[in-house]
C-alpha cells in the first residue's frame, strides 16, 4: 500500500518561502517522503513522537537540506495509520 501525502496551507507557504532560499529543498523533501513512506514513524534519533492517540501520531523530525551543510530544518507531520496518510503540518528552520 502506498502512502498518501498532503500539505497544510501553512506548510505549503513555508515550503515556497524556504525553497527560494534553499534551492535543494524540494529534492530533499522528496527524499524525506521516500524515507517516511517506508518507515512512517522514523527509525533514528532524528524522529521524535510528540503526541500519539488512537487516530493519529504527530511526529517532529529533522529534514536534512543539502544547502545547509550540516544544519537541518524541522518538519512536523501527522501520520494516520488507519488510512495510511501523512499530513505535513509545519516546516521551519531551527536557527
Amino acid at each position: 500500500m502506498t502512502m498518501n501525502f498532503e500539505e497544510m496551507s501553512e506548510f505549503a507557504k513555508e515550503l515556497k518561502r524556504l525553497s527560494k532560499k534553499y534551492r535543494s529543498l524540494t529534492g530533499d523533501l522528496d527524499q524525506f517522503r521516500r524515507v517516511v513512506d517506508v518507515v512512517p514513524l522514523g527509525n533514528s534519533k532524528h524522529f521524535n513522537i510528540i503526541t500519539k492517540n488512537d487516530r493519529c501520531t504527530i511526529v517532529k523530525a529533522r529534514l536534512f537540506c543539502r544547502c545547509l551543510r550540516g544544519s537541518s530544518l524541522r518538519i512536523v507531520y501527522a501520520f494516520y495509520s488507519q488510512t495510511f496518510k501523512i499530513d505535513f503540518i509545519e516546516l521551519y528552520c531551527k536557527s
